[in-house]
């Protein structure tokens, strides 16, 4: 038990500090805003508690906040993505019940079911994200082609660091 709060606090620690000093400085265009730091709290493990889920991703998003200088908003999203992961978990449940220390990573659940789950709430996460950034249905396709090509680099770079680093967790 002891060993795996340590793993975690650990992931959340490297995504953190990767999405603010390197992957806020990637200049890829107005359409391209990764935000590789909700790899940590999709990979949390599944069986963990919703409201501690709920307050570990509230405080990740505060703390992007502080350095994206964005008032909440991350932590707003953060939020509400956690506050759907139980639903995300439950419509892409396997044939089933989840193994008890199963965590979200393409090692222990497949490429598949990883590209479904994820996809799913980091849409969820960039479409609250942009429009609360945005404040108004103005620009609303804009914005959205902004959500939708944010979440496929999300995606991309979440599942390319499960395949580097992350191969064998389960």
């Amino acid at each position: 038990m002891i060993i795996e709060i340590g793993k975690n606090i650990l992931r959340f620690l490297f995504f953190i500090l990767l999405q603010v000093t390197i992957v806020r400085h990637l200049d890829l265009g107005i359409y391209f805003n990764p935000f590789f730091f909700i790899g940590a709290i999709l990979m949390l493990p599944l069986q963990a508690d919703k409201t501690l889920v709920l307050v570990i991703a509230f405080v990740a998003g505060l703390v992007v906040d502080m350095f994206y200088n964005t008032m909440g908003m991350n932590a707003a999203a953060c939020t509400f993505m956690a506050f759907c992961r139980p639903w995300a978990l439950q419509i892409y449940s396997p044939a089933g019940e989840y193994n008890a220390d199963a965590t979200a990573t393409v090692g222990s659940m497949g490429v598949g079911w990883m590209i479904r789950y994820a996809g799913t709430l980091i849409l969820l996460h960039h479409t609250v994200l942009f429009y609360l950034e945005a404040f108004s249905f103005y620009g609303f396709f804009t914005t959205l082609a902004k959500v939708i090509l944010s979440s496929i680099a999300t995606l991309i770079l979440i599942l390319i660091t499960q395949s580097l680093f992350f191969r064998n967790v389960s």
